[in-house]
């Protein structure tokens, strides 16, 4: 990161290929399809809030409450964002979504490595992910926009999960799911640079939504893998050594 210039958001970002308005919403299927991300976010905080979802020990459930605040809150802010897409609306999009990569790879860590080393990282993850947010804000208000530590923010926990899967053996079942999860989002993220393409191929569906469809079925994928895995028993955890 340190290597490469600073990096300023280009305004073409905000030029998204579906520009339509339906019922009075502008850009209607990029503002709608967040509904998907504020109902996965808020079925997680219920099944949480309700002990509907596996977990060993009870303080697992701080850090993914922290990913499902931080959905719940995205299918808000990037709602109001492609309302009227534009560098302030983007801020709060980014913010919301720095918070659930956090919470995301906190539990990862409180499942792999330990639940006391989660808990401890929540707190600095949470500074680090929203802080970089912050500090392209403002070095875009001063004029010499940098996105280099939000990118690296962005990236750090999808590459950093897979290290943890690989080296440290799982406490549950479904460890595989995680996988689905971070290719699910790597595939969103080629429909994102895909946007016109995509659009121009198929006429109604764009890139960017086919993004924020493919993001929420990685949200539903991990909520999935939370109500469907148990705790690996001693002859799992020694076949999965």
């Amino acid at each position: 990161m340190t290597t490469l210039p600073p990096i300023p958001q280009p305004e073409w970002y905000h030029a998204f290929a579906d520009q339509r308005a339906w019922f009075g919403i502008p850009h209607f299927l990029n503002v709608a399809s967040n509904a998907l991300f504020l109902g996965l976010g808020l079925a997680g905080l219920w099944q949480l809030a309700s002990g509907r979802l596996t977990l060993i020990d009870s303080r697992e459930r701080w850090p993914w409450g922290v990913f499902f605040l931080g959905i719940a809150a995205t299918g808000i802010t990037s709602a109001y964002y492609h309302w009227a897409p534009d560098h302030a609306g983007l801020f709060w999009d980014r913010l919301t979504m720095a918070i659930a990569f956090m919470g995301w790879l906190a539990a990862h860590l409180a499942e792999r490595v330990g639940v006391r080393v989660g808990l401890v990282l929540l707190p600095v993850l949470l500074a680090l992910g929203p802080g970089a947010v912050v500090y392209w804000s403002l070095s875009e208000a001063a004029g010499a926009g940098d996105l280099r530590p939000y990118g690296f923010m962005h990236f750090y926990p999808a590459l950093l999960v897979p290290i943890l899967v690989w080296l440290f053996p799982p406490r549950y079942t479904r460890a595989g799911d995680v996988l689905v999860v971070l290719a699910l989002y790597a595939a969103a993220l080629a429909a994102e640079w895909l946007d016109r393409p995509i659009f121009a191929l198929t006429g109604t569906l764009s890139g960017h939504t086919l993004k924020h469809g493919l993001a929420a079925l990685a949200v539903y994928w991990a909520l999935r893998m939370l109500q469907r895995r148990h705790p690996v028993g001693d002859a799992e955890r020694a076949h999965a050594r």
